[in-house]
């Protein structure tokens, strides 16, 4: 698949329905123009890319409506070279998002498949993460941290705890938190104890998934 005008038609389009839905940061609205999202996703739903849905990316996982990685991103307040820590790779858009930012993106995928994937992908597109790890996102990646910014792209029962000690003071913590339905949750963290906690109505994510071992 290639990169036409079409595509970019389509994305200006799409951008145009995201702000008619509330998405008003510029960076954000400048990456989705530019994100070629039908590359993140299977061919044969080339024709839907630029619609704002989900859609199957193998592995029993989606890659997000557009306008769910618009929100989240506009939560994380990214500057450039913020670390940032994403929970579940996935099909890479998420980050392909992030990188446009000129953060420092850490990113974990539990699923295999998608991860050996993924990483084939990034090379060949040009993406740079700081480091793609194949692990349990509930762990985080404490080794790098303190964090910017941590985004969970999968819903959460509660919010892991290690996830919360590797914010930075000042950091921010976006996840999706329930079972059948989500609500998107930011935390800031204020001090070593404190966090602000801040809702933002109800999404709709697969499950994250935690290694019991």
């Amino acid at each position: 698949m290639k990169d036409t005008y079409k595509h970019r038609g389509m994305r200006n389009k799409l951008a145009d329905v995201l702000i008619s839905k509330g998405i008003t940061h510029t960076m954000v609205l400048d990456a989705i123009r530019t994100i070629p999202r039908h590359l993140f996703i299977d061919s044969s739903f080339e024709g839907h890319a630029y619609q704002d849905k989900a859609f199957p990316i193998g592995a029993e996982q989606t890659i997000s409506q557009p306008y769910t990685v618009a929100f989240q991103t506009e939560l994380l307040e990214i500057k450039p070279n913020h670390k940032i820590l994403e929970i579940g790779t996935g099909s890479g858009y998420q980050t392909a998002v992030l990188l446009q930012f000129k953060a420092k993106v850490y990113t974990i995928e539990r699923q295999l498949e998608l991860f050996k994937k993924i990483n084939i992908f990034f090379k060949k597109m040009g993406y740079r993460p700081k480091k793609v790890i194949f692990g349990d996102g509930y762990k985080g990646m404490p080794e790098e941290a303190p964090f910017d910014g941590v985004i969970v792209t999968a819903g959460a029962p509660e919010v892991p705890k290690a996830l919360m000690s590797q914010l930075k003071i000042g950091g921010r913590l976006v996840i999706p938190l329930g079972i059948d339905e989500q609500i998107m949750t930011l935390y800031i963290r204020k001090s070593e104890k404190k966090f602000e906690k801040k809702e933002f109505g109800s999404f709709r994510f697969v499950p994250l998934l935690e290694d019991k071992n």
